[in-house]
């Protein structure tokens, strides 16, 4: 009587079977996960403010912390002083010299002739004088300094008027333009940089944990902020050899939490080309010395969004019926 019972039981499921056309494969433990996003901080500077909380659901550009910028300011206040003052100067290169400034020129140079006139006119003077003893030679030599420094004068003056009149060289343009250029990048560096100060959502996610308070100054390259990207966690499951040859990206599959009634339908994202190890989570007695292939199964539906990582999974792939 027993073998009768249990020869309808196996005949009543394959009768199931023969009527659908997906047979499942044997179920695979393993875990949730979600995939991890470290943000890190880019300077040591305080924490001015928080602007998300834990467990906060997060869209691309959100802010999440806010450093202190206030030196960094000041030192693009400083940057923006700096260009201002190339652009008027290659400004004024590019204009050429007022009128006034040429006429003040002219009147310097008239003014040097004029001293040099004087000079020659009183070392001749004293030239005469001092065959008869009415000049002391050490009068003489003093006039004859005075007059070669008052012909260099002239010629200085006589340059820079010549400078104004000429107008700015192709060389000092050049150098204006580069000290203008040179500036601006500088202040799209510091602009940058104070981009940097505020951090913010990469992608959508979760935001799972901050590891900074408010006042504290975090290391520049450590970490700050830990955010679980996508909209859903995913199943990590170890694939026996055998198995491996019938699954691709994209193969179906029925996810069993633990602790979760219902069943959740996923799609494996991705699987590896390479095998490994088995982990211990994943073994029975039979397969403790098989390799396996590491495959993630995107979870579907919108209640699969509140799940933890690290609960235990049993995953059974469906594949088409030869």
């Amino acid at each position: 009587m027993r073998n009768w019972r249990r020869l309808a039981f196996w005949l009543l499921v394959a009768m199931g079977l023969s009527g659908c056309p997906w047979q499942e494969e044997e179920a695979l433990n393993g875990l949730l996960a979600w995939d991890r996003i470290e943000l890190i901080a880019e300077l040591d500077e305080p924490i001015l403010r928080l602007e998300a909380r834990e467990g906060e659901r997060l869209q691309p550009g959100d802010p999440i912390l806010q450093q202190d910028d206030r030196t960094l300011k000041a030192r693009l206040a400083e940057a923006q002083g700096a260009l201002d003052q190339a652009r008027a100067r290659l400004a004024e290169l590019r204009r050429g010299p007022r009128p006034e400034r040429i006429e003040a020129a002219r009147a310097r140079l008239a003014g040097a002739r004029a001293e040099a006139e004087n000079a020659a006119r009183e070392l001749q003077r004293l030239q005469k004088l001092q065959p008869r003893r009415l000049a002391s030679e050490e009068s003489v030599d003093a006039a004859q300094t005075r007059l070669s420094a008052g012909r260099a004068a002239v010629e200085v003056a006589g340059a820079e008027l010549n400078e104004l009149l000429h107008g700015s060289t192709r060389e000092e343009l050049q150098q204006a333009e580069a000290l203008v250029a040179q500036a601006q990048a500088r202040i799209e560096q510091l602009q940058l940089t104070l981009e940097r100060l505020q951090l913010v959502a990469p992608g959508p996610g979760r935001l799972d944990e901050l590891l900074f308070e408010v006042g504290e100054r975090p290391p520049a390259g450590k970490v700050v902020a830990v955010l679980l990207a996508g909209s859903a966690p995913y199943a990590r499951v170890y694939v026996p050899e055998p198995m491996r040859a019938g699954l691709q990206v994209g193969s179906e599959a029925l996810v069993r939490v633990d602790g979760i009634d219902g069943v959740f339908e996923g799609r494996i994202r991705r699987i590896s080309s390479e095998a490994s190890f088995t982990p211990f989570y994943s073994l029975t007695e039979r397969d403790r010395s098989r390799l396996s292939y590491v495959a993630e199964i995107e979870l579907g539906g919108d209640s699969a969004a509140a799940l933890p990582a690290g609960l235990p999974v049993r995953v059974t792939f469906r594949t088409p019926r030869p």
